[in-house]
């Protein structure tokens, strides 16, 4: 085409004009001075400042751009690679299913907005550098969202659509040795935005690498690397195809092939000619590739003109391994594999999808040492670095298809039954039919050569038809070493061979059990489960152990990795991480973006990540004082590979510790006998840890990969000595009175109204029932608020008295040896009314302790906390504990490790993009409150729930953002037991039966503090 026309962006029949064909991501060189993975010499990258645009829509935009006779130059500036809404043009938006355009223009598949449709020009002033000059000369685009059209010095070049993959052009013919003005117009949406829409942010523009580059004389342009392993792995066969381009000065030119390890190189001379050619090269008992043991061969293909011109050298990374189904179960390298994966976009906060080397590395390693072992791609294909880092760190990839097509079926076709199914993309449609082939060719041939690749996903929640076939159809014709998958086919059957796997999304293990219960012909995963938005992840264990107990259930993937979130400032010019609707974006949905178990700011983990490591270690450990029970399920991997840490400690403190080499074949179990001796009968924890002996790529040596734990023993309250107790009853106030200390119990204010201790006041606030947390994200979805909102008024509003029923309790007073009970009875503001009784019994030597009695009251609703709430000075802002740790626990989240920690009551705060329930601590036996010189309270709990905040859950559940919260004025102290936090899915899965409070019948906690 010598013209664009604009009808072609609305076209999904034309994706591409002039595009060159896709090919390999393999690196090239002049010499075998260059090492794997550096930019090629034949490169010369374009990234950095480009003359910039912008316009509402097309008929805005300035149309003559890309002629030479218009002068850019005194345009804006704008950086490449980058995001148009995140340097200051357009409007960042965040939806999920929906379209962004919806209710702003009626449009459908074969259309595209019109008013409001975003046009960036783009123009890039070059000099091509001498290397070039009389060469051919080639453009790579890596990323642009979501199509461009492309001018070289006012010609036109060529279009491309599919935001996640490169687009190529031969622009040899258009450049000259002066100064080349390079134009790009960029479009928001296009016809092929319809197959974008995915569950992020929507942008626009040039985000990822540009680059010119040139091929040598004899040059492959395109090379594919297989390896196959016979019956019993111990003979490897590597097979490489390349596609030459060049003319020979004779008939055929030379290559060398070096394939070599830390050990051995195998070297294999050949004749190569123009056009395809083809090597084999076998192996005896290769070193195979796993995550466990990422071992990489370097492949160097040198390529010369004749006997002695050296013109080209590929470096690659060969990893022999072996995927397949075997039994009807997903098998790499023989052994069936369990998946231990999460989702993850590229995303930044700060730089949205443009992520830099850094972000990546940092992704990948924290997944590492997180025990997690597989990444699918969501949902379209990452850049190339991070294939390259994941063969190389050892992590199993789903490449995922860029398509997603969740706004033209899910509520039209399945929700509000509005559309049949021929309306969904791709469906059935003949028009999108070569459009998704593209983008799964795409793909396919850019990453085909990496061995961290097992799974090629068909694209994302696009339902079902004759085309996503036809995509099956296609990567079993390209790729005979992989396994394909789509979860679409669990909401449309018509083409059930469509995917290789049976997969969904959010499933109950229950209902997983009884599909699998009748079907048996399919492996099964989780594409996605485990919703972690907000405090989320409870029950995970169920999953996890399941795949343990079901072979046929091989394990899921966490939704999702990391909080979409774009940092922004309020209007004090406070920084936060803003969601859907933060930036007047309309639609939008929300904080669904922050999904994440890692922050989205620093991409550190946040406190869901604790359970997440334990559930997916790959050594179970179970203790008591006379064995030790291994577990190992590792596939390749003894466990005499790691260090064997058993400690005994007493309160925080090591009392004894023996360094151990546990020997447990792969997939195999072993019993040690191993008696342990504490030096009394105090609680004492046994700890076995295992650490890594030597330093990786990922952690350094002593890192720990699993452990267990077991108590020994039963912890005591420490007692003082016995003080001289006095009573004090006043017309409205009983007085209680230590030596050193003094209680105060209030008829006015109806409770525990001051606790001084060494004559400093302790409390701030009356000591209150509580049965109400700040809604979680899972709440707020199932919509616990209905169910349970009385309990919030019930906590906000309690008194001893109703004057209307004339019902008035004044506390109750009982003396005895050496205590004093103070019981008061209160009526909670509910329909039926609730009935709760608080009892202080207070000891001799300040010790109070407290018990909560809740009457029956399911009525009311389901029960989201019982404790008691205690608000001190916010002076007191140090916190030490002896229970699960270090991050927060939950009843459905239990997986902390038992121990004494300490931190700031501020750290408790998660960093969650909306403030919701955080912070507490399960099995917790003390906790103290302090301030910096160590005067506070102690709590000695009971094994219970506790929670030290700087916000009543009142203020946190008012607060849509971090900066909305108040200035600090306390520290909320919470004690008692609540509901697990769930976390199936966060739009309607509640928490499961066995984790709720059963408030069906009467309630009891008890626990004790003093002053210290």
């Amino acid at each position: 085409m010598s013209e664009f026309n604009y009808e072609i962006v609305k076209n999904p029949e034309i994706f591409a004009q002039n595009r060159l064909p896709a090919h390999s991501d393999h690196e090239f060189y002049s010499s075998e001075e260059y090492k794997y993975g550096d930019f090629s010499d034949f490169k010369y990258s374009l990234n950095g400042i480009w003359k910039f645009n912008y316009a509402t829509n097309y008929e805005s935009s300035v149309k003559d751009f890309f002629e030479n006779e218009c002068d850019c130059k005194d345009w804006d500036d704008i950086k490449v690679p980058a995001h148009i809404q995140l340097e200051g043009y357009d409007k960042i938006q965040y939806v999920n299913t929906q379209y962004p355009w919806d209710g702003h223009e009626d449009i459908h598949p074969g259309e595209i907005p019109e008013d409001y449709n975003p046009v960036g020009n783009y123009v890039k002033y070059f000099t091509l550098p001498d290397f070039m000059q009389n060469n051919p000369v080639y453009i790579s685009f890596q990323g642009v969202e979501s199509a461009f059209a492309l001018w070289v010095n006012g010609k036109y070049v060529g279009y491309s659509e599919d935001s996640f993959t490169p687009a190529e052009f031969d622009i040899t013919t258009f450049v000259n040795s002066r100064e080349n003005k390079l134009s790009v117009q960029v479009f928001k949406w296009s016809a092929g935005s319809w197959c974008e829409d995915q569950d992020f942010f929507r942008f626009s523009g040039i985000f990822r690498d540009v680059y010119l580059y040139t091929i040598p004389k004899i040059h492959i342009s395109d090379l594919k690397i297989s390896t196959y392993l016979d019956e019993d792995y111990s003979k490897g066969k590597l097979v490489i195809y390349m596609l030459v381009a060049g003319k020979f000065a004779e008939e055929n030119g030379a290559m060398q092939v070096l394939l070599s390890n830390d050990d051995t190189d195998v070297i294999s001379k050949g004749d190569i000619r123009e056009g395809k050619n083809h090597l084999e090269i076998s192996i005896r008992n290769p070193i195979l590739w796993s995550a466990e043991n990422p071992y990489l061969y370097d492949l160097k293909l040198s390529i010369f003109e004749n006997a002695d011109i050296l013109t080209e050298v590929v470096m690659e990374k060969v990893g022999f391994r072996r995927f397949e189904l075997k039994d009807n179960m997903m098998h790499i390298n023989g052994k069936r594999i369990v998946f231990k994966g999460v989702n993850r976009h590229e995303f930044s906060s700060f730089k949205g999808r443009c992520l830099d080397r850094e972000d990546i590395l940092k992704d990948i390693i924290t997944i590492k040492q997180n025990n997690m072992n597989a990444i699918r791609c969501s949902h379209y294909p990452n850049q190339t670095l991070f294939y390259r880092l994941c063969d190389m760190y050892g992590l199993y990839v789903i490449d995922e298809t860029n398509l997603e097509t969740h706004g033209t079926w899910q509520q039209p076709i399945m929700i509000y039954k509005l559309r049949d199914n021929s309306y969904a993309v791709p469906g059935d449609r003949e028009e999108f039919t070569e459009n998704v082939l593209d983008r799964a060719r795409s793909m396919y041939e850019r990453d085909k050569n990496h061995p961290c690749i097992l799974i090629w996903s068909l694209g994302n929640e696009s339902y079902g038809g004759s085309n996503m076939q036809k995509m099956h159809d296609a990567f079993k014709e390209w790729d005979d070493t992989r396994l394909v998958h789509y979860e679409g086919i669990f909401n449309d059957r018509r083409y059930p061979d469509t995917s290789d796997m049976e997969s969904s999304m959010y499933e109950p293990v229950e209902n997983i059990r009884k599909w699998l219960s009748e079907h048996r012909d399919k492996p099964y995963i989780n594409c996605e489960y485990l919703h972690a938005m907000g405090n989320s992840c409870g029950a995970m264990d169920k999953y996890t152990e399941y795949a343990y107990e079901e072979p046929l259930f091989q394990g899921g993937f966490i939704w999702d990795y990391i909080d979409q979130s774009i940092v922004t400032k309020d209007r004090y010019g406070n920084e936060f991480e803003g969601y859907g609707g933060d930036f007047d974006d309309r639609p939008n949905d929300g904080s669904f973006s922050g999904d994440g178990i890692c922050y989205g700011r620093d991409r550190e983990p946040s406190p869901k990540m604790q359970e997440v490591k334990y559930n997916y270690q790959n050594i179970k450990v179970t203790l008591s004082k006379d064995e030790i029970h291994i577990e190992n399920r590792h596939l390749f991997t003894n466990t005499n590979e790691f260090v064997a840490i058993l400690t005994l400690e007493k309160e925080g403190k090591v009392v004894a510790r023996e360094e151990l080499t546990i020997d447990c074949e792969p997939l195999n179990a072993v019993v040690i006998p191993k008696k342990t001796v504490a030096p009394d009968d105090s609680e004492h924890i046994l700890t076995l840890s295992f650490v890594l002996r030597e330093d990786t790529l990922w952690a350094k040596a002593g890192h720990e990969i699993a452990y267990g734990q077991v108590v020994l023993g039963e912890f005591k309250v420490p007692r003082e000595s016995k003080q001289k107790l006095k009573v004090v009853k006043g017309f409205n106030n009983i007085g209680i009175q230590g030596e050193d200390f003094e209680l105060l119990f209030t008829g006015y204010n109806r409770g525990l109204a001051s606790y001084k201790y060494k004559g400093k006041e302790l409390l701030k606030k009356t000591v209150r029932p509580n049965f109400w947390r700040a809604l979680t994200e899972n709440d707020l979805g199932n919509q616990l608020f209905f169910r349970a909102g009385q309990w919030k008024l019930a906590s906000k509003y309690m008194d001893s008295m109703i004057m209307d029923e004339e019902l008035f309790n004044m506390p109750k007073v009982t003396e005895l040896k050496d205590t004093v009970e103070v019981e008061f009875t209160y009526y909670l503001a509910a329909n039926p009314r609730g009935i709760c009784h608080v009892k202080y019994r207070v000891h001799s030597d300040g010790l109070v302790e407290t018990q909560l009695t809740l009457e029956k009251s399911d009525e009311i609703g389901e029960l989201p906390e019982l404790s008691m709430m205690f608000a001190m000075s916010a002076d007191y802002e140090n916190l030490c504990w002896y229970g699960m740790g270090y991050e927060e626990t939950y009843n459905d989240r239990m997986h902390g490790k038992l121990g004494v920690y300490t931190n700031k009551v501020a750290d408790n705060m998660a960093k969650y993009l909306v403030p919701q329930e955080c912070g507490n601590k399960q099995e917790v036996r003390f906790a103290k409150v302090t301030d910096d010189s160590g005067a506070g309270l102690i709590f000695y709990a009971n094994n219970l729930g506790f929670s030290a905040l700087p916000y009543s859950p009142h203020e946190v559940e008012e607060a849509m953002h971090p900066t909305e919260l108040p200035p600090v004025h306390y520290t909320y102290i919470r004690v008692g037991r609540q509901m697990g936090i769930a976390g199936d899915n966060s739009w309607g899965a509640k928490t499961h039966p066995e984790f709720m409070l059963d408030n069906s019948r009467e309630m009891k906690i008890s626990f004790m503090f003093k002053g210290i």
